[in-house]
């Protein structure tokens, strides 16, 4: 599997690449997804992003997000902090 492919559902992203991201085992991106503990967010580009998606995980504090063509290939890639909004403090 490439690091992103598109099925019927979506897009599916290889959770090695989360592993890597998050400097956390293939087997801890596993169970905290299914724990609820890394979330995710996808938007559909338009107008000049036309062609492109935005997935972002966000997991504790941290932030990875992808960019990706309609073919899956990853365009750009970043990880950063995440700032709690004033209703998480």
């Amino acid at each position: 599997m490439s690091e992103v492919s598109l099925s019927a559902e979506g897009y599916v992203v290889d959770a090695q690449l989360l592993a890597h991201a998050f400097g956390v085992s293939l087997e801890a991106v596993r169970a905290e997804m299914r724990d609820g503990m890394i979330t995710s967010r996808c938007e559909t580009g338009v107008g000049t992003d036309e062609g492109r998606s935005r997935m972002t995980f966000y997991r504790g504090d941290r932030a990875f997000r992808i960019v990706v063509s309609t073919d899956g290939t990853v365009l750009s890639r970043s990880t950063f902090p995440v700032v709690p909004s004033r209703g998480e403090q």
